[in-house]
């Protein structure tokens, strides 16, 4: 039967029976493909624990009376200091080499960056230059010595009494 099938019959989700079996450590067989193929047994042993987590008990304090625990084991093959001290330092420098290449992009984009405002900033300074010789052809003053100076009539200024100044009163 596969993970699907016991869901249902157990009325619980497939990712559940799949965290009951990784968290419980449960030694259930897996077909060629890699899924779970459950006997009789491994059916049992699962409404057992169904029962046990319906009755309040937590995942981690169920008790699987069982065959079926899996024990994990460790082999490592023995490998000497050498070995390992080769291994760190081509680690060593694989992480240098990345860190070289990280760096080297963000200097790359960082350059591409400052000449795109580079160009914005010149963009600017012409439209600037274009606008500044549009107003002054617009509005440029007319210089004091030139011929058309005198015919304008030029404004007077009003002098004003100290005491009108000081005091606001007209006389």
């Amino acid at each position: 039967m596969n993970t699907g099938a016991v869901a249902k019959l157990l009325g619980v989700s497939q990712s559940t029976i799949q965290r009951w079996i990784k968290q419980l450590n449960l030694n259930m067989t897996k077909n060629e493909h890699g899924h779970y193929a459950y006997s009789e047994e491994d059916i049992q042993l699962l409404k057992r624990v169904h029962d046990q987590l319906n009755t309040g008990v937590l995942l981690q304090d169920v008790k699987v009376t069982s065959k079926k625990i899996r024990h994990a084991t460790i082999s490592s093959p023995k490998i000497s200091n050498d070995e390992l001290s080769a291994r760190m330092d081509m680690l060593e420098q694989r992480l240098n080499a990345k860190a070289d290449d990280v760096t080297s992009y963000q200097l790359l984009h960082h350059r591409q960056e400052l000449e795109e405002l580079h160009a914005e900033i010149e963009r600017l300074h012409e439209r600037i230059h274009i606008l500044e010789k549009k107003n002054f052809m617009q509005v440029s003053p007319i210089p004091s010595d030139s011929p058309t100076a005198s015919i304008l009539p030029k404004k007077r200024i009003k002098k004003r009494n100290i005491l009108t100044m000081l005091f606001g009163i007209k006389f």
